[in-house]
């Protein structure tokens, strides 16, 4: 119900142009229709963005990147975003811009990084944002050692939101589905479509070296070095207190910020943390997430399959039946996979506190042809190593719940037929991406897209 501070998407890499670096973007402000005037999207002012990076097997915050914006009217005396096209970042007709500042938090010692820097226009049309391309490169800014940029950009988020939350309906085995005796409805496989192929997000992205985020400025190196894994989270915070003012367009803010969002692995909050503990597993830190432990353990979602799908699960079905705990999925989402459980050269463990952050081994080079499967695919330069924009996580992620990762620490198991023989494509496929920084592809335009 705030937009604005929902922290909706989370990816960490190692650059594949830059492999001296980790590349972050945290996704804000979901969901955007392109054509979105005249009250175009941006990062809220009140709201202070962090991007969060563990170090120590803590699963807390050694390493922070926070991001405060600032609006400003060039003309309060008219409705327009633009009165003319918008040609350079600093074009007289583009009457509502946003800047911002980016601190890094070390060692409880604050560094301003750099401020006032200029975000790009939404995308409007030909006839307002002319070259987008060049405007958005031209909000890509060097600072200190590190390279940012924040504005919009096109969802690389690719998920079939359409069937996957109308009663688990996965289109390529919807035929299996028990359609609960519908009259008359009869279900065909078919591919996933991707629901968000043409909406906009909002983006902040963040080029560091290696040595910047790892514990005692590790340089990688040595995959099996504990220092080589970092855990990393995203978070969205408010003042305190806040005062309007009546008969006043005013706004009164005091107090600490208090977080109202967060995100480590996609998906953990919306599938396995219960309706009625959302807001609380938002205002928490992932060193606490034991708590949530049991919605990782014994996911709901794990249990219903066999119901939806009656037949088509028989092994996960006895599986949840024996009341044993998902050790895989625990492993996966919790506290990283230990070496020789994938591979005798490949960890993502963070120690035995579990947390909910995405994890990258920075020892891990990108791949040069990535499988959009990740490690599930082979490919250990993916998710759940990290997260790349071409990663398919729905894919993934509902794999996983569906057995496929269990004979990981089961040699027993079998996963069934059903969900084996899928690949990626569970969800659709993702938006055009570019080969630089900041990687997530061009936003869609509001005149271009279709209704």
């Amino acid at each position: 119900m705030d937009p604005t501070a929902d922290s909706a998407d989370l990816y960490a890499f190692v650059s594949p142009d830059d492999p001296g670096t980790v590349t972050v973007i945290a996704n804000y402000v979901p969901l955007q229709a392109p054509a979105g005037g005249p009250n175009f999207y941006e990062f809220s002012p009140d709201v202070l963005y962090a991007i969060h990076v563990s170090n120590d097997g803590s699963a807390r915050s050694n390493v922070t990147y926070e991001f405060r914006f600032e609006s400003v009217l060039s003309d309060p005396t008219t409705f327009l975003y633009n009165s003319g096209p918008i040609a350079s970042l600093s074009s007289k007709t583009w009457n509502r811009r946003q800047f911002y500042s980016v601190t890094r938090v070390a060692d409880g010692k604050a560094t301003e990084l750099a401020k006032n820097l200029p975000c790009p226009p939404c995308n409007i049309g030909p006839l307002s944002t002319p070259d987008y391309p060049r405007l958005a490169q031209d909000a890509v800014h060097r600072i200190s050692g590190a390279t940012v940029f924040a504005g919009q950009r096109a969802d690389a988020f690719y998920v079939d939101l359409g069937s996957i939350f109308d009663l688990g309906d996965l289109r390529p085995i919807e035929e299996l589905h028990a359609t609960f005796a519908i009259p008359g409805l009869k279900l065909k496989s078919a591919k996933g479509v991707d629901s968000t192929l043409h909406v906009n997000v909002h983006s902040i992205a963040i080029r560091v070296p290696i040595g910047e985020l790892t514990n005692g400025g590790y340089g990688g190196g040595d995959v099996l070095d504990p220092r080589s894994t970092i855990g990393i989270w995203t978070t969205a915070s408010r003042r305190a207190a806040t005062v309007r003012h009546a008969g006043a367009a005013r706004v009164t803010q005091s107090g600490p910020f208090v977080q109202e969002s967060r995100l480590g692995n996609p998906l953990f909050n919306e599938v396995l943390v219960p309706l009625a503990r959302k807001d609380f597993w938002n205002s928490q830190y992932p060193a606490g997430d034991a708590q949530f432990s049991r919605g990782v353990t014994h996911p709901e979602l794990a249990s219903l399959l066999p119901v939806l799908y009656p037949g088509a699960f028989p092994n996960l079905a006895a599986f949840n039946a024996s009341g044993a705990p998902r050790a895989d999925l625990a492993a996966i989402l919790l506290t990283g996979i230990p070496a020789g459980v994938v591979s005798a050269g490949f960890q993502n463990n963070t120690g035995t506190i579990m947390a909910d952050m995405l994890r990258l081994n920075v020892s891990i080079p990108a791949a040069a042809k990535p499988n959009a499967l990740g490690v599930v695919g082979g490919d250990v330069a993916g998710y759940p190593n990290g997260r790349r924009l071409v990663d398919d996580v729905v894919s993934i992620e509902l794999r996983a719940i569906a057995g496929v990762t269990l004979p990981l620490v089961d040699k027993a198991f079998t996963p069934d037929k059903a969900i084996a023989d899928v690949g990626d494509g569970l969800t659709g496929a993702g938006t055009q991406l570019l080969g630089v920084f900041p990687y997530i592809g061009t936003p869609h335009s509001g005149y271009a897209t279709p209704a």
